[in-house]
This record gives C-alpha cells, sequence and structure tokens, in this order.
C-alpha cells in the first residue's frame, strides 16, 4: 500500500470514528433532555408521549395521601389538576400548597408517574420557566 493511501485510510477511519462519537453523544443528550410542561399543557394533550418530562406547579392542598411507600397527590397551576403517584422518599421540604417540580411519565390513565421529586427550597424562589408557566395558565384559565 502506498503512503498516501495509508494517510487516505487514516483520515476516514478519524472521520468515521468522530461521527460515530458525535452521534453518541447526541443520542446521550437527548435520553437525559426532561423537557418542562404545566398541568393545563398536559390536560391539553401538549406533553410528550413515550418520554420523560417535568411537569412543575404547586402541591394541591387536602391532595397528599400515602400508600405505603407509594405517596398519591395532585400538581395544579391553578387552572388544570394532574394526579402524580411517586414511590420513594420525599424532600423535606416537600408539602401541600407549596411549589414542586416532578419529573416522570404520564400512563394512559393519564395519571403522572413520577420518578423524581424536586421541592422548593425558598419561600420567595420559583424557576423562571415554572412562575413563567404559572403566569400563563392563570392569564389563559381567566379568558
Amino acid at each position: 500500500m502506498k503512503p498516501r493511501h495509508k494517510r487516505a485510510a487514516i483520515i476516514v477511519g478519524a472521520l468515521i470514528a468522530i461521527g460515530l462519537a458525535v452521534v453518541l453523544i447526541l443520542n446521550a443528550l437527548n435520553s437525559n433532555i426532561a423537557l418542562y410542561v404545566t398541568p393545563t399543557e398536559v390536560a391539553a394533550g401538549k406533553s410528550p408521549t413515550g418520554q420523560a418530562f417535568r411537569i412543575g406547579g404547586m402541591v394541591k392542598d387536602g391532595s397528599l395521601r400515602r400508600d405505603g411507600l407509594t405517596v398519591h397527590f395532585v400538581i395544579t397551576d391553578l387552572v388544570k389538576d394532574i394526579p402524580v403517584a411517586y414511590t420513594g422518599i420525599l424532600p423535606d421540604l416537600f408539602k401541600e400548597g407549596k411549589g414542586a417540580v416532578i419529573q416522570g411519565r404520564l400512563d394512559p390513565s393519564g395519571q403522572f408517574i413520577a420518578s423524581e421529586v424536586l421541592a422548593k427550597h425558598d419561600e420567595n424562589y420559583m424557576p423562571p420557566e415554572a412562575k413563567h408557566a404559572l403566569e400563563q395558565a392563570q392569564k389563559n384559565g381567566s379568558k
């Protein structure tokens, strides 16, 4: 094999390896992305199907009930309510009437099956996207 052919083969092999690495990285990033939607968007059918996403809002007062290790509650944006089931230990700051962001999937019955629950950590703090989504839902719900 001539030196020119060896260099061409090395270059082609390197390009294939770089392309494969890029595809694997993009695939890993895409599978870890969790879109954020509001309960109003979920009720309107605008939530992703077949993939995990985040839903945020307030934990509805009087909705929290425990069934062994499974906790059932309702997350609301003050316009629409979505029932949630979570199996595991809740964060210490998780309470009724407080903000929460929940990651998981929607089951066929319309219940959100949570894999992770994040509680608001300060009375004055709310993630910007959650605050904006709550404001938009209240605007749209009052029309």
